[in-house]
């Protein structure tokens, strides 16, 4: 590979020209995507377990109580702090959930890209309309996007967001800023609630003052037709989405596998969305039910517990997917003549497979290097 300044110039079979520099045993792989995580709740690591799927109601409480408990000084400490794991993970493009868009001061200088998601709560008429008016001053107030940080909005959850304002985010929010991302499907107790107005999520809502059932969807079905219109939309989970659903090529899924496994729900229906064409991409959540931000070890448990998973599949779905369901494709996720030098390069067992791509989804460790914009980070 030839990088010119901060672009890759040619990608060309081994022995055309001899290296200016070796970098030994290691898979040279494009920057790694994290296409959903939550960097304010990095100091939540340990803090707060979770549950089984049909007491998730009693893990939000869990996040609601510790966010209480958090200084705005402290919630910037602890954004940087997941930050830096995901860059030490070789991440080069990250898609954020920010509430108030508190990540994007740090994040908008990181040696990375990014899309940091405006958080947007409010399932009633009141709350939604003063959260969309909060996320467009926030977008007016200098936060329309550099070459390196995008913004977009994230209505929480078809529980928490009213669902016929999902029309006035792409008409009004979305026409400079083309990327949403959406909680989908992620819990029973959701489906529970849009399909009967019942089960644990109705006592929650009331609960925190936030219970208004002429906000909510009918189904999941629903909240991907509102959204359709979307540049690039993201949904998050989608743990108990039916994989015969319709979904358009700006829609994408992100899978979040050590989170879907710690919760403990049923098998995810990822390889049957791919099937029949969905783009899906991976995330590692947050670390309130995550252990870490390593985006590689998400698509590593994937291939522990699908051995017959193609490899290369894999590492699409932590590369090209993420950067295409993130809006930023055209500049990276893939090794290309023209596009950023991005890279990482990840040290390999010493031995050889048939197959390359069992090597590098090996759990072998060692340390990474990662190269931003034509510059080594280590360096």
């Amino acid at each position: 590979m030839t990088i010119c300044g901060d672009r890759i110039e040619a990608v060309e079979p081994c022995g055309i020209r001899t290296a200016d520099e070796d970098l030994g045993n290691v898979a040279i792989i494009p920057g790694l995507v994290n296409a959903h995580t939550h960097l304010d709740l990095s100091g939540a690591r340990g803090m707060i377990p979770p549950t089984d799927p049909h007491h998730f109601t009693d893990w939000l409480r869990g996040v609601i109580a510790f966010r209480r408990t958090c200084t705005p000084a402290q919630v910037q400490a602890d954004i940087q702090a997941g930050l830096n794991e995901c860059l030490r993970a070789g991440t080069t493009l990250i898609g954020d959930i920010s509430a108030g868009g508190d990540s994007w001061e740090t994040l908008s200088v990181a040696p990375t890209r990014a899309v940091v998601y405006y958080e947007l709560i409010g399932l009633s008429l009141k709350r939604s309309d003063e959260a969309i008016g909060a996320a467009r001053r926030w977008i007016d107030n200098g936060h329309k996007g550099t070459t390196t940080c995008q913004p977009g909005v994230s209505p929480h959850a078809p529980y928490t967001w009213r669902a016929d304002r999902l029309p006035t985010l792409t008409d009004d929010l979305l026409a400079a800023n083309e990327r949403m991302t959406i909680h989908l499907a992620e819990t029973p107790t959701e489906l529970e609630l849009l399909q009967g107005r019942s089960g644990a999520l109705v006592s929650f809502l009331a609960e925190v003052g936030a219970w208004d059932p002429d906000g909510l969807a009918k189904c999941p079905e629903q909240i991907l037709e509102l959204t359709r219109k979307v540049p690039y939309a993201l949904y998050a989970h989608c743990n108990y989405l039916s994989p015969e659903v319709t979904f358009h090529s700006n829609q994408s899924i992100v899978y979040c596998p050590r989170t879907h496994a710690a919760f403990h729900h049923p098998l995810h229906s990822f390889q049957a969305f791919l099937a029949r064409g969905v783009r899906v991409c991976l995330g590692t959540d947050s670390l309130a039910s995550n252990p870490d931000l390593d985006i590689l070890a998400e698509a590593r448990h994937v291939f522990n517990h699908y051995p017959d998973f193609p490899g290369d599949q894999l590492l699409r779905m932590v590369t090209l997917s993420g950067a295409e369901a993130l809006g930023w494709a055209c500049v990276c996720g893939s090794l290309e003549a023209g596009k950023s030098a991005d890279l990482v390069a990840i040290p390999l067992p010493d031995r050889d497979l048939a197959d390359p791509h069992k090597l590098l989804l090996s759990d072998f460790e060692g340390k990474r290097r990662t190269m931003f914009r034509g510059v080594w980070q280590d360096s």
